[in-house]
């Protein structure tokens, strides 16, 4: 099939690709014109044959806003856009909203991943009405990962992202906890190889997971984290969890805790975050901070 991609950075760029390795057509579009197939959404558009699918894989907030009114403008009823960003998923429900007065379809898709998803597939949940996900199907099914899971259709519209922002969650209190166990193995004087021991755990305990490996990854590239400063930022959706487990009265004592102490890396140069940006350097590319 054809699709229309919007957004070409670390995650967009290589999700063209794995589709096109699919045997779909992908026409991208970006503002940076190096990577760009088409120089306007206009022209993407146009060339797509109707019904049109258009991925929107861009910052969450205004620049995803900003797209999706362009696209509303630019498309047809029975066309579909899917946002494969971070968005909120109270913001969902809203283009769902805009676009559906215009008859066009609206799909939501929480993607994970990172920069490793090109070889790997992609992990997608998401959200929207039958008939419209099924004009996706067959890029969904070109993302996802070898095998019987890595998708699912989450549900209604905002299902896709809220699942997403839980995964995200769940995966700061996961980072949380290496990190704390790695600087009490550093600090103590009987554990002379701390590297190895992460490294022991990756066969046969009950920890090992992926995280873990690429935790190892970073120790091996810098044994003790000293090129790095223990500073890690927070995406928004650790703090969109917290915010629904309140409005739910849903107790999240570790996603709140790991969520905080990203908080108190602004603070000092904490040991604990320097293998947190570590992590999240290794999974999705996400920028580190040197010591100067």
């Amino acid at each position: 099939m054809e699709l229309g991609l919007v957004g070409l950075g670390k995650m967009g760029g290589n999700m063209r690709e794995r589709i096109r390795r699919a045997g779909h057509t992908v026409i991208g579009y970006d503002r940076n014109p190096d990577v760009a197939d088409v120089h306007s959404l206009e022209e993407l558009v146009g060339k797509l044959k109707g019904p049109r699918v258009v991925w929107v894989m861009v910052p969450a907030g205004a620049a995803t806003q900003s797209t999706i009114d362009e696209l509303a403008e630019l498309l047809s009823p029975g066309d579909v856009v899917v946002d494969g960003g971070n968005s909120r998923w109270t913001d969902d429900e809203k283009h769902a909203v805009e676009l559906g007065i215009k008859g066009i379809g609206f799909v939501d898709c929480g993607v994970s991943g990172g920069v490793w998803g090109l070889e790997n597939g992609y992990a997608l949940m998401y959200g929207g009405s039958e008939e419209n996900v099924a004009k996706v199907q067959p890029i969904f099914d070109a993302l996802k990962p070898e095998g019987d899971f890595g998708s699912v259709h989450a549900g209604k519209v905002g299902a896709g992202h809220f699942a997403k922002m839980v995964h995200n969650g769940i995966e700061y209190a996961m980072m949380q906890a290496y990190a704390e166990g790695w600087e009490l193995l550093e600090k103590v004087d009987s554990v002379t190889d701390v590297r190895e021991v992460f490294r022991s755990w990756q066969e046969g305990t009950v920890i090992r997971s992926w995280l873990l490996d690429l935790a190892v990854n970073a120790l091996d590239d810098d044994e003790h984290l000293d090129k790095l400063r223990g500073f890690a930022a927070d995406s928004g959706e650790g703090r969109w969890t917290v915010e629904a487990a309140i409005d739910n009265a849903v107790p999240l004592p570790a996603i709140t805790a790991s969520l905080f102490a990203r908080f108190a890396s602004r603070q000092d140069d904490s040991p604990q975050m320097k293998m947190i940006a570590a992590l999240r350097n290794q999974f999705g590319g996400h920028a580190v901070e040197n010591k100067k």
